[in-house]
C-alpha cells in the first residue's frame, strides 16, 4: 500500500510503500485495554489523613444515664466521631495505600499501538472521532515540518492540507465542565484536535503546541491513549517522512 508524500504547500512531491504496521487488523478490545492502563497507572495516592474525622472531644456518657453509650460532644447531646453519626467521620474512606493500578501484557500493548496506529490511516474510523478534514489518508509530509518554529506558519500548513477545520472544531467545543471538577483544577473540557507525529523536535512541538487540541510527539513517545483519546481510535494524524521510516524499523 503507498501513500503520498506532500510538501510544505500541500503538494505531492513523490509516493512512499507505507509500513506493514498500517495493515493491522483493527482490535477496539486491545486498545481500550491498553488505553485503561494507561490512565490507571498514572492515578496518584489520594486519600484522607489517617485520623481525620478522630480528632474531636466527644466521649461515651457511660451507663445508667437511659441513653445510647455513643460518643457525644461537650456540653452537648449530639453525637460525633463515629461513623454513624450525623455529620461522623467515614467509615471506609479511600486509602492511599491501595493499588490502583492496571497490569497489560508487552505484547499486548504494542499489539493495541500497532492496530490504533493502523486505525489513523481508515477514514470511517477518524470521521467517526467528528475530525474535519479533506485529504486522503494517512497524511505524510516532508521532513521541513519537524523544523517549522513558527505557530503561522504551522497553521498555513494545515490549511494547505486541509485539516485546518479541525483546529476550529476544537477551538468551538472548549466547553465549562459540569460538577465540582470545576473547582479541582479542570475547569474547561477541550476536544482533541489531530496529532503530530515526528521523529525528531527541530522547532515544531514549540510551534504547534498553542494550537487548540493539538499534540505532537516523537515516535517514541507514542502510545495508545495518544492516538486513542477515550478509547476510540482514529485519531487524525499527520506524520513526518522520517517518522514513518522510524515506525517501519520498530514494528516490522
Amino acid at each position: 500500500m503507498e501513500a503520498a508524500v506532500l510538501d510544505l504547500n500541500g503538494n505531492t512531491v513523490k509516493q512512499i510503500t507505507l509500513p506493514l504496521v498500517f495493515s493491522e487488523p483493527y482490535r477496539p478490545d486491545l486498545i481500550k485495554k491498553a488505553v485503561l492502563a494507561a490512565q490507571a497507572n498514572r492515578q496518584q495516592p489520594y486519600g484522607p489523613h489517617k485520623y481525620a474525622g478522630m480528632n474531636s472531644s466527644a466521649a461515651s456518657w457511660g451507663v445508667g444515664r437511659g441513653v445510647s453509650r455513643i460518643p457525644r460532644l461537650k456540653n452537648s447531646r449530639k453525637a460525633a466521631l463515629v461513623p454513624q453519626a450525623v455529620k461522623g467521620r467515614r467509615a471506609h474512606p479511600p486509602k492511599p495505600e491501595a493499588d490502583r493500578s492496571e497490569k497489560i501484557n508487552k505484547k499486548e500493548r504494542r499489539k493495541a499501538i500497532a492496530s490504533a496506529i493502523a486505525a489513523t490511516g481508515i477514514e470511517e474510523l477518524v470521521r467517526a472521532r467528528s475530525h474535519k478534514f479533506n485529504a486522503v489518508l494517512p497524511i505524510i509530509t516532508v521532513d521541513e515540518l519537524q523544523s517549522v518554529f513558527s505557530t503561522s506558519t504551522v497553521i498555513k500548513l494545515t490549511k494547505h492540507i486541509n485539516v485546518y477545520d479541525d483546529i476550529v472544531r476544537a477551538k468551538r467545543g472548549i466547553s465549562i465542565r459540569a460538577g465540582k471538577g470545576k473547582l479541582r483544577g479542570r475547569k474547561y473540557k477541550r476536544p482533541k484536535s489531530f496529532l503530530v507525529i515526528i521523529s525528531e523536535d527541530k522547532g515544531i512541538v514549540k510551534a504547534a503546541r498553542n494550537l487548540p487540541g493539538v499534540d505532537v510527539v516523537t515516535v517514541e513517545q507514542i502510545n495508545a491513549e495518544l492516538l486513542a483519546p477515550g478509547a476510540d481510535a482514529g485519531r487524525l494524524t499527520i506524520w513526518s517522512e522520517s517518522a514513518i521510516n522510524r515506525i517501519q524499523e520498530i514494528y516490522k
